[in-house]
């Protein structure tokens, strides 16, 4: 789709101010000129939404976009057909959730997940059991109090099948993906290139985790660029334990730098718990190995944290753009480095807190004793 920002105007400016006026986050009345006052609410919007708050509405914004006008009743929810999105479908799954149905993530996807949990709410509170959330359904579900206490639903699922699969991670399924890839090589600078670097990066990450006896799978070759739904598709698929996406960034000033980790969060309370944890100990273990700037971690809705089924992180590895992060990213050694840094954060997260050691000292020779 065409991309909008500050200076556009037309009728499509027209309906994203309509949209971004109807969810208070900008006054009325409705124009055609992408102004400045819709640049601020846009990037509002962005914030709130988990997305990168650069106000400019492509996909992903206008997707969000329209999402976040429905709400729950405003139309029948089903599987018939292309599955239903918005922020109806994620109030569905939060509200089946509170009663103990798992709906898994309440991503506003509503996918088979969903309807077998509103089947089975349906046939326990006594309505036809038919998978679509008409108004019998909404009614019940208004009328029922939450059973699920002591934290979201989904977050204590995911932290008790961490708890389930054991320390160990010979066995465990790590999907890597290496970012852009095909014709699309991603940022450039300094004569790198994001795709050249991620391929790098994930093959020794690779050889690491199938050292000690994890199952690596790569989303893609060098030659290809599957699209972020296609690379979530094969990670579902495959039942993965975790994903780790792995990019660089670029900037158009020359004085952007540091390492920044991320998962899926909402910034509203839906979020993956053990993901939140994963990036954490990502973060900490590249920048305690490297001389990266810290530059934090943040929660994110982007399309692959939020369409896959498994605690996904994505790893923003420096900047192209500038000198210092550049050298250290041409560097074989470093990247070894990394790469190890990775393995351990994977390592760390499967750990016992009693048995977990402080950040950067673990290395992979200490990994078979554990």
């Amino acid at each position: 789709m065409q991309l909008f920002r500050h200076g556009d105007s037309g009728p499509a400016v027209a309906e994203i101010q309509s949209t971004l006026i109807s969810l208070g986050l900008m006054a009325g009345p409705v124009g055609a000129d992408y102004d400045q006052l819709t640049d601020r609410a846009v990037r509002e919007f962005q914030q709130n939404r988990g997305l990168v708050a650069d106000g400019v509405v492509g996909p992903e914004t206008y997707a969000s976009l329209q999402a976040a006008r429905l709400k729950l009743g405003d139309r029948l929810l089903s599987l018939a057909g292309k599955p239903f999105t918005g922020d109806d479908v994620t109030a569905l799954q939060e509200r089946l959730s509170e009663l103990g149905f798992d709906t898994g993530r309440a991503d506003g996807i509503f996918g088979p997940q969903t309807e077998t949990a509103l089947k089975g709410f349906q046939r326990e509170y006594g309505l036809v059991s038919d998978g679509v959330c008409g108004p019998a359904t909404l009614r019940a579900l208004k009328q029922l109090g939450r059973l699920v206490v002591g934290g979201h639903p989904h977050s204590l699922r995911e932290s008790e099948i961490l708890h389930r699969s054991g320390a160990a991670l010979a066995g465990k399924v790590v999907v890597i993906d290496p970012g852009h890839g095909g014709e699309d090589r991603g940022a450039v600078g300094n004569g790198l290139e994001e795709a050249a670097v991620a391929e790098d990066l994930a093959a020794r990450l690779e050889g690491r985790l199938t050292a000690v006896g994890v199952r690596a799978l790569l989303t893609r070759g060098p030659d290809s660029c599957p699209s972020n739904a296609e690379r979530a598709d094969l990670a579902n698929a495959a039942r993965a334990d975790l994903l780790i996406s792995l990019h660089v960034d670029s900037d158009s000033s020359p004085h952007c730098q540091g390492v920044a980790s991320y998962h899926y969060g909402t910034g509203s309370g839906s979020a993956s718990t053990v993901g939140e944890r994963l990036a954490s100990l990502v973060q900490r273990e590249v920048v305690a190995r490297t001389a990266l700037l810290d530059c934090r971690v943040h929660h994110k809705t982007w399309q692959l944290l939020r369409l896959t089924r498994m605690p996904a992180v994505r790893l923003e590895l420096g900047h192209l753009t500038h000198a210092g992060d550049a050298d250290c990213l041409a560097d074989p050694a470093f990247r070894d480095t990394v790469a190890e840094a990775l393995l351990v954060a994977i390592q760390r997260l499967y750990l016992p807190r009693e048995l977990d050691p402080p950040t950067g000292i673990l290395r992979l020779p200490d990994l078979a004793h554990l």
